[in-house]
Order: structure tokens, then sequence, then C-alpha cells
């Protein structure tokens, strides 16, 4: 007896998402160019923009939504794994250590914040910490490593990303201006925007249109505070784990609901700590856990609906605006206390 062959054409499964992965990638190709023309937009935010676009225009049929749910997700996964072979905690702990105790206060004032305004403004749980720790940590990376912990609604995920998006717009024009405004030195200016502007690409174009040394330091802060998801998505983990042990949920188990990707995300940055990756390579890494963060983020567009993200009307953006403003207001405060201003 000879053995069938098992091929991607005849894999239910594989054949089941292959119409879904396929235009989620060639949506996030057209992406990638456009971030590559508009670097200041970025491919992440032109790739949730089209995916939105396309479902909400052309809406695909059902034999595109298993495709696409896997994108959304292990894609997701995926692309966090693959940004941990470009971050090395070393040099990331010897430079950013002085920053600490200003990304620390930054962070709890954005959760803070998040939780007291969400509340005020009526917005949901889910929403509340998307936009939380976009605004805390690192933007749309952040929101991509916790959706799969907390699981919100596709459309929730592509309006967080959407509102932090707009205010690392503003952020980039506005940041500089200030910074001049206030006289305030390189290192001083590159701490703020580090630890308060949430996008990297954001920190770095708002960094070095005040000065070489501020884009330096700024993108070094940035890159500390980017670590900082790790123990966030942790204690986010074991939050849900409680709670669907407290409802007694049936299917309740921590092994399932622990981030592995996480885990795994430390050891491709231990990998890459340790040098065991060709400095060649790296370019190549950083290009790829790029494109796979525009690929699961287009998925997450062509999951979302328009018009459930037009019915939760302007309370979002309120939200993201207020945290934004606590988050920039406070990092200054505290530099002032410790006389780095």
């Amino acid at each position: 007896m000879s053995a069938t062959p098992i091929t991607i054409a005849t894999h239910p499964t594989l054949r089941s998402r292959a119409p879904g992965l396929l235009l989620a990638v060639a949506i996030a190709l057209a992406a990638w160019w456009l971030g590559r023309l508009l670097p200041l937009v970025g491919g992440p935010v032109f790739g949730i923009l089209l995916g939105i676009a396309v479902r909400n225009l052309f809406a695909p049929d059902a034999r595109f939504t298993p495709g696409i749910a896997f994108g959304g997700k292990q894609v997701l996964q995926w692309s966090i794994i693959a940004l941990g072979f470009g971050l090395s905690l070393t040099q990331v702990a010897k430079t950013g250590l002085e920053s600490l105790s200003v990304t620390l206060v930054t962070l709890t004032v954005a959760f803070l914040s998040a939780w007291a305004l969400g509340r005020w403004l009526g917005v949901h749980d889910k929403l509340k910490i998307l936009i939380g720790v976009g605004t805390a940590i690192c933007g749309g990376s952040a929101i991509a490593a916790v959706t799969p912990i907390i699981k919100p609604d596709e459309h929730d995920t592509a309006f967080a990303i959407s509102t932090i998006f707009l205010f690392n717009v503003v952020a980039v024009l506005l940041f500089p201006l200030l910074g001049h405004l206030l006289h305030l030195s390189d290192l001083g200016f590159g701490l703020w925007a580090g630890t308060a502007i949430n996008d990297t690409s954001s920190v770095v174009a708002a960094g070095y249109s005040y000065s070489s040394a501020a884009g330096d330091y700024a993108t070094i802060v940035k890159l500390t505070r980017a670590t900082l998801i790790i123990p966030i998505c942790l204690i986010l983990a074991f939050a849900v784990a409680a709670r669907e042990k407290k409802s007694g949920a049936a299917d309740f188990s921590l092994r399932r609901i622990f981030p592995w990707f996480i885990l795994w995300f430390l050891v491709a940055s231990a990998i890459r700590t340790a040098g065991l990756v060709p400095a060649a390579l790296l370019p190549a890494l950083h290009d790829l856990a790029e494109f796979l963060i525009i690929v699961a983020l287009t998925a997450i567009g062509l999951s979302a609906n328009l018009r459930r993200m037009v019915a939760s009307g302007a309370r979002p953006i309120l939200l993201g605006l207020g945290v934004w403003a606590a988050v920039s207001v406070s990092s200054l405060a505290v530099q002032l206390l410790i006389g780095r201003l």
C-alpha cells in the first residue's frame, strides 16, 4: 500500500484557511509598500485601514473567514515572537535603567486614567484595556500582544489601534514644538518622547526632528518601555484565568490561557542577546516581524465591523485623548521632580 501524500491543496485545514490568508497577505503587501512611502503612518496602520476598507466595501464571503481568523490570532502571535529576535534585553536593560522610574510612573498613570476615565465615559473593559496598554507601552504592538489574551471583538482592536494612531500623528507634530517652547534639553526631550509617545516609529520621528541626541535617547527609552509588555501580558493572563476560574467556566485551564507566545518571545530575545543570530540576518528578521504584524493587523481589519465602530461614538477617542494627556503631563512632572529638566 502506498502512502497518500498530503499537500497544501488537499489538506482540509490549510485549504479552508487559504482564501482568507491569501487575501490578508495580498492586502498586507500593499500596506507594506504604502508604509515604505509614508513611514510616519507605517505599514501596520495601513494594513488595518485597508483591511477595514475591504471588509466594509466588498464584504468577503464566509469562505474567507477561517483564514482571516487564523491571521488575526496565530499570525499575530508569530509576529510577537519574531520581534524578540530584534530586541537585545542586555542592551536595553543597561541603557534604559535611568529612564525606568519615569516609565513606571507613566505606566501607572496610563492604566489608572484609562480605568477612571473609561468608567466615567462608559467605555467597556476590554476597550479600556486595549487603549490603556497601547498608550502605556508601545501602541499597536502592545495592543497586538494583549489581543490573544483578553480576546476582544475585532472592531474593538481596530478602534483601539486607530485611536492610538491618531494621537501618534498629533504627537509627532506637536511634541517638538512644545519641547522647544519648554526649552527642554536633548535628553529631557528624548525621555519625554520615549515615555509619552505611543508607537516606536513616532518616537523616532519626533526625537530626531528635535535633535540627533534626543532621537538616540528617545529610541533607547522606547525600547526599555516596550519590554514591559511581557509582565503586563502575564498579569493580564493570570487575571483572565482567575476570572474564568471564579465564574466556574467548564473549560477553564491555566495552561490554555497562559500566553505561551510571550515565553517564546523571551526565548527569541535570549537567542538575540546571546549573539547566536548572525548580524547579517537581523535586518531580514526585523522585516519578517514587521510584515507578519502587517498581515495580522490586516486580518483584524478584515474582521472589523465599521458600523459597530461608528456606533461606539466619540467616547473611545476621548478616552485615548485623556489617557495620552495624562501620560504626557506625568512624564514631564516626574522629570521636573527628579531634576531631569
